[in-house]
């Protein structure tokens, strides 16, 4: 009775900790299976008028280069609209001087980037486009990116997500590379992993198209640091799961300075841990009750915590497993269990961090570079000791570096 009791025990401990790694080996398979090929939906009418929506805070180094840039992706009857919020730099003034529209919002006690997102979308009730496209002012999209995006989502009339890339500056260091990897994982694999899947994927942010209806009903206005993932589970959640659009790409990079790159990834990451402890459990749910296939690929996405973080808390697993297997005096059976998740867990990990980095990786990082994804997770581990104090909140600018879509890295 007591194995029993101890064997129904190791598999509550140990099944949601390896439960992230079948479900990324899932999504990298599926990733692998997919062909790379475009999206055949094409438009039968005029898609009626694009505006592009520009967010900014205190971005005025670069916001002219940035409106620039997107003037030129514009079709006639197109718009281009900055928001300036909580700026207490030139950036309204220099939008203005490269042709965009510009309002301007200031508001200290609601700072974010969602309600930067809402005083856009109220003031365009006035008169509004028939699609959005939402860029982050530090983003090049590449070349003519905003009209196939916007072709896909006026036929589809989904939402749709560009590929979204991070780039380390060239000749970066093992660090960057390692970061831009884990990046590539989050928004390139496995979106097409969940596209493979459930022809789904997340928002994130930047290079997102939305049909006006969307948008006019969707609860923006917040400060909460996913308001991009926030928002595509919301619109999964009423019927209008994003679709990936991974033959256009938007392209940005990191902050180049230590301090500002770690106050970066703590922002993402405590977004997405506070996104994914309140919304995994509904979504599989939602899943299994509809039996959708859109809403389970999304799910099983977010089951899997931040790359560094799961390496942390699998490898301290193992190792304190190899000790009770050296020094423990468990029943036989129970040993057996436990080593067997282990490593099912602990290979499933690495098959599809290798399947990933073969694929999609092998142009950043060497193979014994790949070994040092411990060393990365060491890092990173300020950033969970943090989240486990108080999350990250409110908008900051997070100082990375701009770069024209093209530009080697």
């Amino acid at each position: 009775m007591l194995t029993l009791v101890l064997l129904l025990a190791l598999l509550g401990l140990l099944l949601p900790l390896i439960l992230p790694a079948l479900a990324l080996l899932l999504l990298v398979a599926s990733a692998w299976r997919a062909c790379p090929r475009a999206r055949r939906e094409q438009l039968d009418r005029p898609r009626g008028p694009l505006l592009i929506l520009v967010p900014a805070h205190d971005e005025a180094d670069h916001i002219q280069d940035t409106v620039h840039a997107l003037r030129s992706q514009l079709a006639p009857g197109d718009r281009l609209l900055v928001v300036a919020d909580n700026c207490a730099d030139l950036t309204a003034e220099r939008a203005r001087q490269a042709g965009a529209e510009v309002l301007e919002r200031w508001d200290p006690q609601r700072r974010g980037k969602g309600y930067a997102l809402a005083h856009g979308v109220d003031h365009l009730r006035q008169a509004p486009p028939a699609l959005v496209l939402v860029v982050d002012a530090d983003c090049r999209l590449s070349p003519g990116a905003a009209q196939r995006i916007a072709e896909v989502c006026a036929a589809t009339r989904r939402p749709v997500q560009m590929l979204d890339l991070m780039r380390a500056a060239g000749a970066a260091g093992l660090m960057p590379r390692i970061l831009e990897f884990a990046m590539r994982v989050k928004n390139q694999v496995r979106p097409l992993g969940t596209s493979a899947l459930g022809d789904a994927c997340h928002l994130m942010g930047t290079g997102m198209a939305l049909p006006w209806p969307l948008l006019a009903q969707a609860p923006l206005a917040s400060g909460h640091v996913a308001e991009d993932m926030e928002l595509g589970l919301w619109l999964t959640r009423t019927g209008h799961t994003p679709c990936f659009l991974p033959e256009v790409r938007v392209t940005s990079g990191f902050a180049p300075q230590t301090g500002a790159l770690r106050r970066q990834k703590t922002r993402w990451e405590h977004g997405h841990l506070a996104v994914m402890r309140q919304h995994a459990k509904p979504l599989l749910a939602q899943a299994l009750r509809q039996g959708r296939a859109a809403p389970l690929a999304l799910a099983l996405d977010l089951l899997i915590p931040p790359l560094a973080l799961y390496v942390l808390l699998l490898g301290g697993t193992s190792l304190g497993w190899a000790a009770l297997l050296t020094w423990g005096t468990l029943p036989a059976p129970v040993l057996q269990l436990g080593s067997l998740l282990m490593g099912a867990g602990l290979g499933a990990l690495v098959l599809a961090l290798t399947g990933a980095w073969w694929r999609w990786g092998r142009d950043l990082l060497g193979p014994l570079e790949l070994l040092s994804l411990p060393l990365y997770a060491l890092w990173k581990l300020p950033i969970y000791v943090a989240y486990a104090c108080g999350r990250a909140s409110g908008w900051e600018r997070g100082g990375r570096p701009l770069r024209h879509e093209g530009d080697p890295s």
